[in-house]
C-alpha cells in the first residue's frame, strides 16, 4: 500500500504535465496566430490564418480544463497554494481567453465593415495578453512561491519580476512561431511566404529567450543548480542544450528549403525539450522550492477514483482531438472560409 500511495502522485504528476505540454502546444499556436494580425494587415489574408484553426480552435482549451481540474481534485495543496499568489494574472488571462474567443467569432458577423478591424484588433491582443499571462504564471512557478506552513505567504505582485517579464515575452515568442509554423504548413502564396519570413526571426528570437531563461534558472535555487551541475544529474540534462540546437539548424534549414510541416515539427520540438528541461529542472517539487508532489496531494483512495474516471475519459479526448485535425487537415486557401 505504500508503494501504491508512493507512485500514484508520480502517475498524476506525468498526467499533469501532458495535459499542460498538450494545451501549450495546441492553443499556442492559434494563441500565436491571434497575435501575427499586428504583422499582417490584409483582410483576406487574415481570413485565411483564421480558417485554419476556426474548426478545432475552441476544443483545444479542453486540455487546460483536464490541467485545472486534475491540479484542484489530486493536488489540492498546490491549488490552494498556486491560485492565491497567482490571482490577477489568472484572472487577467481567462478574461482575455473570454474576449478573445468574442472577438474570433464576431469579426465574421461584421465582415467587411468598420467593426471587423475592431475585433481583428481585440482576438490580437485577447492572444497577446492571454500568452503574456501565461508566461508570466510560469516564470512565478519557478521563481518559487512563499509558503508558511504550508499556505500561500507572499504578496499579490510576487509573480511580477524580471525573470516573469522575460519568460512572458518568450511565450509570446513562442507562440508566434508556432503560429507562423503551422501557417507554412497550412497556407499557400503570399501568406506562407511571409509566415516563413516571420518563423525565421521569432526563432531567433525565442532561441534567445530560451538561452536568457536556461542561464538564469539554475541561480534561482541552489537544488536547481545542483542538478544542472551535478553528476550524475547533468547526464539527464546535457542533451537537452545539444537538441535545442540541432533542432534549430534543422528548422533554419528546411524554412530555407521550402518544407510545409518540418519548420512546425521542429517548433514542437523545443517547446518539448523546454517542458522536459523544466520537469528535470524543479522535479520534486509542485509548489517550488519547498513543496513536493506528496506534500500537496490528496487522499490515495480520492486519486485512485480519479484515475480510474480519467482512464476512460482520457482516450476519448485524445480520440476527438486526432480526428478533429485529420478531418481539417490539408492547405486552406482563400477559397476556403469561415461562415
Amino acid at each position: 500500500m505504500m508503494d501504491f500511495a508512493h507512485w500514484l502522485p508520480i502517475i498524476w504528476g506525468v498526467i499533469l504535465i501532458a495535459a499542460i505540454s498538450i494545451y501549450v502546444v495546441l492553443d499556442g499556436f492559434d494563441l500565436g496566430i491571434g497575435m501575427l494580425f499586428a504583422l499582417e494587415r490584409d483582410r483576406t489574408r487574415r481570413d485565411v490564418m483564421v480558417s485554419t484553426i476556426a474548426p478545432v480552435w475552441d476544443g483545444n482549451e479542453t486540455w487546460m480544463v483536464l490541467g485545472g481540474a486534475v491540479l484542484y481534485g489530486v493536488f489540492p495543496g498546490a491549488y490552494a497554494t498556486l491560485l492565491p499568489a497567482f490571482y490577477l494574472p489568472i484572472i487577467v488571462m481567462l478574461a482575455s481567453l473570454i474576449f478573445r474567443g468574442v472577438a474570433f467569432e464576431f469579426r465574421v458577423m461584421t465582415r467587411g465593415t468598420v467593426r471587423e478591424r475592431h475585433w481583428d484588433f481585440g482576438f490580437m491582443a485577447g492572444s497577446t495578453l492571454a500568452a503574456f499571462c501565461q508566461g508570466t504564471i510560469l516564470g512565478g512557478v519557478i521563481q518559487g512561491v512563499s509558503v508558511t506552513d504550508g499556505t500561500f505567504s507572499g504578496s499579490a505582485f510576487d509573480w511580477l519580476t524580471p525573470f516573469g517579464v522575460l519568460c512572458g515575452f518568450s511565450v509570446m515568442c513562442g507562440y508566434a512561431l508556432l503560429g507562423a509554423t503551422w501557417l507554412v504548413w497550412r497556407t499557400t502564396g503570399q501568406l506562407e511566404a511571409a509566415c516563413r519570413h516571420w518563423a525565421a526571426r521569432l526563432a531567433v528570437g525565442l532561441f534567445a529567450g530560451i538561452v536568457a531563461v536556461s542561464l538564469w534558472t539554475p541561480f534561482l535555487h541552489e537544488p536547481y543548480l545542483h542538478r544542472w551541475t551535478d553528476w550524475p544529474d547533468i547526464l539527464l540534462v546535457a542533451p537537452v542544450p545539444l537538441l535545442l540546437v540541432a533542432l534549430g539548424a534543422l528548422m533554419a534549414s528546411a524554412l530555407r528549403k521550402g518544407h510545409s510541416r518540418v519548420p512546425f515539427l521542429c517548433a514542437l520540438g523545443w517547446f518539448f525539450l523546454c517542458l522536459t528541461g523544466l520537469g528535470i529542472t524543479i522535479w520534486p517539487y509542485a509548489v517550488p522550492p519547498s513543496l513536493t508532489l506528496w506534500d500537496v496531494s490528496s487522499p490515495p483512495s480520492s486519486q485512485f477514483f480519479q484515475l480510474v474516471g480519467t482512464a476512460i475519459m482520457l482516450p476519448i479526448i485524445l480520440t476527438y482531438t486526432i480526428y478533429s485535425y485529420r478531418v481539417f487537415r490539408g492547405k486552406v486557401s482563400e477559397t476556403d472560409g469561415y461562415h
